[in-house]
């Protein structure tokens, strides 16, 4: 039984080892060994902003008698569309709903729990949200190896955006967008 619940900050320790296990283990295929590296230590991260905004949600399984994060992805009201607290700006101003697409982020799944829907319980739940605030179109910058999943939930591809990382390499991403 997986549970979905709004992330608090005493959960940043489970998120900071969820989320590199998931990038290391799911981006095999997709992204070099120094590429993942690189985005894990300069891209791939929670963001501060969207725990404190009530918009980044958690999948809890029970093991062993006891709740594991296995999951986390968020939305955004916010004009960033990718990125971790270390790639925040100081100032990330907020979006119309009527205008501007809200922001699909930070989805990681741990690769033992991966392909059993729990993405698509969080993304339910962003949706939901993102709906009920007002937004009528979503959008996302996914990994290569998401690519698939958003596509299979109605997203449809429309940028590629090589995003440069300090060390010199790139991280190749895919806007993504659906109406909410």
């Amino acid at each position: 039984m997986v549970r979905i619940r709004l992330a608090t900050e005493s959960d940043r320790p489970a998120l900071s080892e969820l989320i590199p296990a998931s990038a290391r283990a799911l981006s095999r295929g997709y992204y070099s060994g120094p590429q993942t590296e690189s985005a894990i230590l300069h891209v791939f991260g929670a963001d501060s902003r969207l725990i404190a905004d009530g918009t980044y949600f958690l999948a809890e399984a029970e093991e062993d008698g006891r709740l594991r994060i296995v999951g986390c992805g968020g939305w955004s009201r916010r004009r960033t569309l990718y990125g971790g607290d270390q790639m925040s700006p100081e100032d990330d101003p907020l979006l119309d709903a009527e205008r501007e697409p809200a922001r699909i982020r930070a989805f990681f799944v741990h690769p033992d729990f991966a392909r059993r829907g729990i993405g698509s319980q969080i993304l339910r739940a962003c949706l939901d949200a993102a709906r009920a605030a007002g937004f009528h179109r979503i959008t996302l910058a996914s990994t290569l190896p998401g690519v698939p999943f958003y596509r299979a939930l109605g997203f449809a591809e429309h940028e590629r955006i090589d995003v440069p990382l300090p060390d010199g390499l790139t991280l190749p991403v895919i806007r993504m967008e659906r109406d909410a």
